[in-house]
């Protein structure tokens, strides 16, 4: 194994469905596969005895279940490891409960392997990604959610951190959004550290979600672009 190589952990309850990801995964040659897990429990364990990139994680599995599972990893790995939720369901539920967890990815089984190839390669370079018509149905359900008082979630923040938390919830990568609010990039990563901190936050998909619920940012205004959305640490 290279150490550039991306390595990944793949999480599925159905053993021809996982093979036939850890083959394809495999069959790549900057991608290594760590780990298989046929539970949300196994991935878990998997996640902290090997430390992967980029874990694929099923939403429905027997005993802990995916959304559950990727919420553990995260917090172990403090936002390290990317967590792909895969799934042949695109309902609102799973699509919003896998963000608010701080997933990194959400896939529908039914993509093309190349998709799903990209994804893998996506995450681990530190971006978010959605499959498009998630993204559409996620952003209709935020428009139809009540709104939670900004003022007192966001009163923390300073102004200059509720600037950049705007521009991330706008879709903006960290030099962009240093162009834009005439910042150096350093010190963007500074506030965007700062700003997951005051909101016990660990990725940039929570800040987006959490920038949609209190109303700093609405459906309708440049939000995350159809397919990816920077999500670059703050260090």
């Amino acid at each position: 194994m290279q150490p550039s190589d991306t390595t990944i952990v793949v999480a599925d309850d159905q053993a021809m469905i996982r093979a036939g990801l850890v083959a394809l995964l495999s069959a790549e040659p900057d991608l290594r596969v760590l780990a298989e897990a046929a539970d949300g429990q196994a991935a878990v364990a998997a996640v902290q005895r090997r430390r992967p990139d980029v874990v694929l994680m099923d939403v429905r599995m027997p005993g802990v279940d995916g959304i559950t599972a990727a919420r553990e990893i995260i917090d172990i790995t403090d936002g390290q490891t990317a967590v792909i939720m895969l799934t042949v369901h695109d309902l609102d539920e799973y699509v919003y409960a896998a963000l608010r967890a701080g997933a990194s990815g959400f896939l529908l089984k039914d993509a093309p392997p190349e998709e799903l190839v990209r994804a893998v390669h996506t995450v681990a370079a530190g971006d978010a990604l959605l499959a498009p018509r998630v993204t559409r149905r996620l952003l209709q359900r935020f428009a139809s959610l009540g709104v939670r008082d900004a003022g007192t979630e966001l009163s923390g923040l300073t102004d200059r951190e509720r600037d950049v938390l705007l521009e991330v919830a706008k879709g903006g990568s960290n030099a962009e959004i240093a162009r834009n609010l005439g910042l150096a990039e350093l010190t963007v990563k500074s506030h965007l550290y700062h700003v997951m901190q005051k909101l016990h936050l660990n990725s940039r998909t929570q800040l987006v979600i959490t920038a949609y619920e209190t109303g700093l940012v609405h459906p309708g205004q440049r939000a995350m672009p159809p397919v990816q959305c920077r999500r670059e640490s703050a260090g």
